[in-house]
């Protein structure tokens, strides 16, 4: 990639930002698209965001930005406009810079979970998916998987109010399935096995990290997809040991960064 004068910038915005590979992956479709442009990392502190934000308005060659972990909420009142499943989901992880410093976000990581459990070949529609987890990250995968047709979502976070929260918003948007949250008796949520579970927490980032959920009881019938973006995780390896299907954050994010890509350089050639 040769980097001029006239190289567009695009940002990636997260705590920690080490363990990304979004740059690579993104520059890979810019370098494929001839498109002059190039990712780079920008580790930000919560405190600092603001500041940053209003910083990269200023840039004159600022494109846009993908918002990862913990900015996913903090982002969407930063923003001028916002679509209306970054409105829904209340949080974005994908930033347009437009003229004038203009910011305009949307959020993908919904339908990069539901795209990659598709490739695996498990269905949405009628499924029962339990899911750890009510941040960004975790709101736009449950809104995906009821505008895909799931029959039943299940939630468990370490705050039983977010859960609350998310499973109300999802009630209203879609009346007809079952949401209900899991209060953490894990002999509650073994009457009822899923079809998918997900963890959409960042528990797994870190070596240590305890598991996300218990995955005892699961069997081949369970599909198991982390958000944590690697190719193994101690979630996905217990998993795999109870003989289940398993999709990794590394499928998650390669279904969705075209479409980011679409996204911040809408109506670029290529």
């Amino acid at each position: 990639m040769l980097i001029s004068g006239r190289t567009e910038l695009l940002a990636i915005l997260g705590d920690p930002i080490t363990q990304a590979t979004t740059p690579t992956l993104i520059n890979e479709i810019l370098t494929r698209r001839a498109i002059d442009a190039v990712l780079v990392p920008m580790q930000i502190a919560s405190a600092d965001l603001t500041r940053a934000v209003d910083g990269l308005r200023r840039i004159g060659n600022f494109r846009g930005a993908v918002v990862t972990m913990p900015h996913k909420r903090a982002m969407l009142p930063l923003l001028d406009r916002a679509t209306p499943a970054a409105i829904a989901v209340g949080a974005c992880n994908v930033v347009r810079c437009g003229p004038a410093g203009t910011l305009l976000g949307d959020m993908l990581d919904g339908e990069g979970m539901v795209a990659a459990i598709a490739s695996a070949g498990h269905e949405i529609s009628g499924s029962t998916v339990f899911l750890a987890g009510a941040g960004g990250a975790a709101a736009g995968i449950a809104f995906a998987v009821a505008q895909h047709g799931a029959d039943r979502l299940i939630i468990q976070n370490r705050s039983a109010q977010s859960a609350d929260r998310l499973a109300e918003s999802i009630s209203t948007a879609h009346p007809g399935m079952k949401v209900s949250v899991h209060s953490g008796a894990m002999s509650e949520r073994r009457r009822v096995r899923p079809d998918i579970a997900i963890n959409a927490t960042s528990l797994g980032m870190r070596e240590g990290d305890q598991l996300p959920f218990d995955v005892i009881g699961f069997g081949p019938d369970t599909l198991v997809a982390d958000v944590v973006n690697r190719s193994q995780t101690n979630l996905l390896t217990a998993a795999a040991d109870q003989g289940c299907r398993c999709v990794d954050g590394t499928a998650m994010l390669a279904a969705q960064v075209e479409l980011m890509v679409d996204y911040i350089l809408e109506g670029d050639p290529g």
